[in-house]
Formats: structure tokens, sequence, C-alpha cells
């Protein structure tokens, strides 16, 4: 294949060729060769296929399938009730995803089987630890298990459950072909995965879907035990281990040539894991995922540790507004900065965390330039990044975010993105790019009109 008059970093105009999964050659003119697919990129802007830095994929398969229950989509009660209504005839579960308190308060079975009485139901809360389902689910269930329970009787609602619901229920692997299909449309080429059980089955699972052509991406897996992948360390404020537990899962995952990961979404799990990755020994590679607020003397000690932080800057655009609404004042101005850590030295990537947010890299950019909130606000201006700057949170390698931005430049593999502008007018508002081509390991993933 070869692509002509693309744009690539730098604003060069050149022709690139692709053969054997790779860049074979990059020239201001490339003669063409027999039965070679040609592309006409007109000086659109070429550039190596998006890496997803923290994404949970089976989920966000499953979410595909499953009925919005927050915002943006659905916004207050009305809105929900009648979404419900509307599927309460059909067969089999209703799952529900990405439910927000701001929509009906803190829902319960009572709530749910008042819309939805005989169909069985589980609605999944925004921050994913928690799942409610209706009466009819809890029977289909048989057993309450570790449920909340109020005056002897299960409310369902069912906090970090999730293995255990899995176990009653059954699991069912989602279509992992279309999900994968959505990311090419968005020029991703390369995923980590950060669910917390991952393991060597999922593994297996994965790589089974590589070799069927169903998984386009290449995949970079973290998890539990059994790994070569990041140790994901998936502490919460309301529940952390004993210190010195967390500090020897550290040491043993580093005696096994690992790094680790944490999620840290609030003030509390960052310090906490400071603290514990002070008292191990951080290395190289050690991430912090999402570090949803991070003060300046944790910025600080982030960039003593050498640790990488892996956020989402598509949470300002899509959660701003309830974040200027909820967070502590003293916590907003602090909110998945992005500036600040790069300005004290710290490897910053990013990830979508879908499907608990938006999956576009471009919105994700946009967000990461701009600050600004669905409404319009601006929530921490100062922590506002170029759009190349941007561009590079999803252009490192997999095994270094944060790191050096990937090249086009011969050998590379053809994992490639050519959109359908050039850099000059894509960068005024990343968030309109849209992808013409994609490309991994030299493969047509996917094409637009």
């Amino acid at each position: 294949m070869l692509i002509s008059r693309a744009e690539i970093a730098g604003g060069r105009i050149v022709d690139v060729r692709v053969r054997d999964g790779r860049i074979g050659e990059i020239g201001e003119t490339l003669t063409r060769q027999a039965g070679e697919q040609v592309i006409e990129a007109d000086g659109a802007f070429l550039c190596p296929g998006l890496h997803d830095h923290h994404i949970h994929l089976m989920a966000y398969a499953a979410a595909l399938d499953s009925l919005p229950c927050g915002p943006p989509e659905v916004n207050d009660a009305e809105q929900l009730s009648a979404a419900l209504a509307g599927m309460a005839h059909g067969q089999g579960w209703l799952r529900g995803i990405g439910y927000h308190d701001s929509v009906a308060g803190p829902i319960d079975r009572d709530w749910l089987d008042r819309r939805i009485p005989d169909r069985p139901a589980r609605i999944q809360h925004r921050s994913g630890r928690l799942w409610i389902l209706n009466s009819a689910g809890l029977a289909m269930l048989g057993d309450p298990g570790p449920a909340e329970m109020a005056g002897g009787r299960p409310t369902g609602r069912f906090y970090d459950a999730d293995g255990w619901l899995r176990g009653r229920l059954g699991a069912t692997l989602p279509d992992l072909g279309r999900a994968s299909r959505l990311l090419a449309r968005w020029g991703v080429t390369g995923l980590t995965d950060a669910t917390p059980r991952n393991g060597p089955a999922e593994a297996a699972m994965f790589e089974a879907a590589r070799r069927e052509g169903t998984l386009l991406q290449a995949m970079l897996l973290m998890g539990g035990e059994g790994l070569a992948g990041p140790r994901k360390l998936h502490v919460h404020e309301h529940d952390l281990p004993p210190l010195d537990d967390l500090v020897e899962i550290i040491r043993r995952a580093h005696a096994e040539g690992r790094t680790v990961a944490s999620h840290c979404v609030t003030r509390a799990e960052l310090a906490y894991t400071l603290a514990a990755m002070a008292d191990a020994g951080a290395r190289p590679g050690d991430r912090i995922e999402h570090c949803g607020v991070c003060p300046p003397e944790f910025r600080d000690e982030i960039a003593r540790l050498g640790l990488t932080v892996v956020t989402q800057p598509n949470f300002i655009a899509e959660k701003g507004d309830a974040y200027l609404a909820e967070v502590d004042a003293c916590d907003q101005p602090w909110l998945y900065p992005a500036a600040g850590l790069i300005g004290a030295g710290v490897a910053l990537a990013a990830g979508s965390d879908a499907p608990f947010g938006g999956p576009d890299p471009w919105a994700a950019m946009q967000a990461a330039v701009t600050r600004r909130t669905r409404a319009g606000r601006t929530l921490g201006p100062e922590e506002q990044i170029t759009p190349e700057r941007a561009l590079a949170l999803f252009t490192t390698a997999a095994g270094d975010p944060g790191g050096p931005p990937r090249r086009i430049e011969p050998d590379a593999a053809a994992d490639l993105c050519l959109i359908d502008r050039p850099w000059a007018i894509a960068r005024e508002a990343p968030g309109e790019a849209r992808v013409r081509l994609t490309l991994t390991g030299g493969d047509v993933a996917w094409r637009g009109g």
C-alpha cells in the first residue's frame, strides 16, 4: 500500500509505503509499484495509530448492548422511568449502565420495581462499584449474598460484588468485534486493558480473539496474578487495605519483574498509594491510574518517585459540571491535572476508562486542550495543554506511556491513523477531526467514506 501526499509530524508532505506490516519507505515522491493500492491523502495528517492506555474492553463491549441510565443520555428521574418502561416487556435480563445519583437519587429495588416490575433488571452505577437489582433480578439470583440489607431485607444494592454476581449469573462473552471496530473508527490501534480481575484466562481469550481477527488492536493486559503486564492495585478510600499488605503486593510484583498500576481517584487513595510506593520502592514504569485529585504536594511526590500517570482528560468534558457541583472547592483546581504534571517532569499518558468514560480519543484531546465542560464552563484552565501534547498522550508506546511519542519512520510498525484534514486545521478543534483510514499491522481496520 502507498499512502500518497500525507502530512506527518513537522509539517512534511510525504509518500509512505507500507509493506509486510511495517513502514517500508518514506519519500517526497515514491513511484507506484505494480498492483500497489494507493491511498490519496491530499495533504491530510497521518500519525501513529492511537493507543488507549486505560480501557476495560469486555465491559465496553457489554455496554454497547446496555441501556444508558445516566448523563448525558438520561438526566432526570422522568427520563430514566420512561427508558425503563420502554424495556419492561423485553426478554431476559435488562442491563443498564452509567447511573448517577443526580438522576433520581440513591435508587434501590423498590424504585426499580415501580418502573420495571416483571423483567429482571440490573443497573450499574457510573462509578463501576455498585449494581442495583430489582426484585425480579434478586429472585433470579436465588441468594442475596453480599447485597446491602435494610431491616433484614435486601435493598437490591450490591457494592464491589462483580465477582460474586458473575458467579451467580454466569459469564456471557460480549461482542468484542463490534467494540474493536468502533475503536478502529477513531484510529485506535492499541489498548491497555486495566481490569483488575484479568488473569491467564482473560489473556488467553484476548489472544484467541486476536488470532481470529475479531480483536483488531494490539493488547497489553494488566490485572492480577499470572500475567506479565502491570499488577493492578484497586484501592478504594472506603476500604483501604493495611498499608503493610499493599507494600508487600508491590514488592512481590517487582520481584516478579512486573510494574504496578494503582487506581487513584480520590485524594486519600493517592496519598495512600504514594506512601506504599515510597515504602516498597518505586521502579520505572510504575503507574498512577486516573490521578483524579492531585494537589501540588502529591504532584511533586509523584515526580520524586519517578511514577507515570495515566489520566482521563475526557472526564473534564463528560463529568466536569457534576464535579463543579459536587466536589469540594478545595479539590476542584486539582482535578485530572495535565500541564502541572508535565511541568513537574511526570510522564503523562491518557486512556478513556471506557465504558466509564467516552471512548473517542479525539474528544479527549479536545478536553485536554480546552478543559471545557459540556455546559461550556472551564475547569482548571491552568491545566490546559497544547494540541500537540494532547495528541502525544495517545501516541506513546504501550510499554512506555508518557514516553517519547512514536514516529512515522522506516521499519516502524504500520499502525497508522489518517484523519480528514491537515494538522493546522485539526489542532484548532481536535474533537472535530474524523478518521479516514486506520491500519493495524499494515491491514485496513477502518476506512471511511
